[in-house]
């Protein structure tokens, strides 16, 4: 977008105004603005025009008024794992680094709850929390902000049994476009006090606000953990038996489907002797030691009908350690596929019992359009992802990805499901929340309006009006 001389003078007064009050903590260096306008996604790099590295509540306040009153663009960045473009700056303006905010400021075992600052990570959460026999269960792979993980409303392994980051939030601290800073929720477990503005903000991906603080919940570790692989002779019956698990009411705390172009890949990728590449599922069992029997033999005799292999088991904190660092290292084994392409991420989710029939018809979708994809989900709730794999230089390779991706999300809104169950919309997905949604867009646009009415907190996503601000 072309910038009149207007616009540039505007930009240049706020970065100024900026470096005098935060001095060297603010960065205009080409490597540091391009590191901040990309994430994993197969997209462009649309740097802002600076970064700054914030330390605490106060000074996201202050750096919100600034901005506020130049109009100045604000991406607020954790690390940047964002798959639909979250943290591109389509506008330029500022990127709101909040990674150095990464205390934990208390800790209340007899009530499970903790209080962090949104740069903390939930690697150096659990950490924290295991000598008292604590832990937080949302995975979504990558080693995640939490902040970051509840503006994108995050999900992981283990959704089927733990939820999502919905689930575990109860409240935050958010500062809105103008610099106020509000407080959501609370430490009781539910409350009837007013409107939920906690559920509004998570999932807002920055568009209303920044999460400075969360107050999350937690969870006592499990007596008894045990990991399971099981092969089966197709995709159908892997998804069949996942299915019919949680019909039976299973407590699983995990179930992963790797089909059989994901299963080689993260072989070679992180070197699983003795499996095969066959239709997978990864199962983790949480409980007493006789919970865990109970559920492995229950979760046994169901893919035993469907077919599937006896259980290999990973017992010691080691081998489960590996077999999910090769789960989480999925998206990384299937670009090692295919040396030189690119990786476009997309995921949907459906009721469980369409999941069959979605993966089903969305592989001969790809068969049919000639595009590698590996498909790996979080079958347990009825989520599954595609990487589809796509040399960035051959147009029509990208336009027939395109097309199965839309095909893709068509096919999950018609069967009941979502366009994307845990990426969210950003800027790759716009078209689909219209289409999911309809005119209740208008609604969402109506509180963006009365929170941001200058349109600064990270223009360009999840509506494309990236020319309000």
């Amino acid at each position: 977008m072309e910038r009149t001389r207007e616009d540039r003078e505007r930009v240049q007064r706020a970065v100024e105004a900026l470096r005098r009050r935060f001095g060297e903590r603010l960065s205009t260096a080409p490597a540091v603005r391009e590191q901040h306008g990309r994430g994993e996604a197969f997209r462009p790099c649309l740097p802002p025009d600076a970064v700054l590295f914030v330390e605490d509540t106060a000074e996201v306040a202050l750096a919100l008024e600034i901005c506020h009153a130049h109009r100045l663009p604000v991406v607020p960045f954790g690390v940047g794992t964002s798959l639909e473009g979250h943290v591109a700056a389509p506008l330029g303006g500022l990127s709101l680094d909040l990674s150095r905010m990464n205390r934990i400021l208390e800790t209340n075992a007899e009530d499970q709850d903790v209080l962090v600052e949104a740069g903390v990570t939930r690697k150096q959460l659990n950490a924290h929390l295991r000598d008292l026999g604590l832990f937080f269960p949302i995975d979504p792979g990558a080693d995640a902000t939490l902040g970051g993980m509840a503006a994108t409303r995050a999900s992981g392994t283990n959704a089927v049994r733990y939820g999502t980051m919905r689930e575990a939030v109860l409240g935050l601290t958010v500062v809105l476009a103008d610099g106020r800073v509000i407080r959501t929720g609370g430490r009781a477990r539910k409350s009837a006090a007013g409107y939920d503005l906690t559920r509004l903000f998570v999932g807002s991906e920055g568009t209303l606000g920044v999460i400075t603080e969360l107050r999350l919940r937690v969870h006592p570790l499990p007596e008894a953990i045990s990991a399971a692989v099981c092969t089966f002779p197709s995709v159908e019956a892997a998804v069949r038996t996942v299915i019919e698990t949680i019909q039976a009411a299973v407590p699983v705390a995990r179930i992963e489907l790797l089909d059989e172009v994901q299963m080689e890949a993260c072989i070679r990728f992180s070197k699983l002797e003795g499996f095969a590449p066959a239709p997978t599922l990864f199962l983790e069992f949480h409980g007493s030691e006789r919970a865990v029997a109970e559920q492995a033999e229950a979760v046994g005799a169901i893919a035993r009908e469907q077919g599937g292999s006896s259980f290999r088991w990973a017992l010691r904190p080691e081998e489960r350690n590996r077999l999910w660092q090769a789960r989480h290292d999925a998206y990384y084994a299937a670009l090692a596929l295919r040396p030189g392409a690119k990786g476009w991420a997309t995921d949907v989710c459906v009721p469980i019992s369409r999941l069959a029939d979605c993966i089903e018809e969305t592989r001969r979708d790809l068969a049919r359009a000639r595009v590698t994809a590996p498909i790996v989900g979080h079958v347990g709730d009825g989520n599954f992802h595609l990487v589809l794999l796509v040399d960035p230089d051959d147009p029509d390779e990208i336009a027939r990805a395109k097309a199965v991706n839309e095909r893709l999300v068509r096919r999950a809104l018609a069967m009941g499901g979502t366009c994307t169950g845990e990426h969210g919309i950003g800027m790759g997905k716009i078209e689909s929340l219209a289409a999911e949604h309809g005119t209740a867009v208008e609604v969402m646009l109506a509180i963006k309006k009365a929170l941001d009415p200058l349109g600064i907190l990270n223009p360009g996503k999840i509506f494309g009006r990236a020319s309000d601000a």
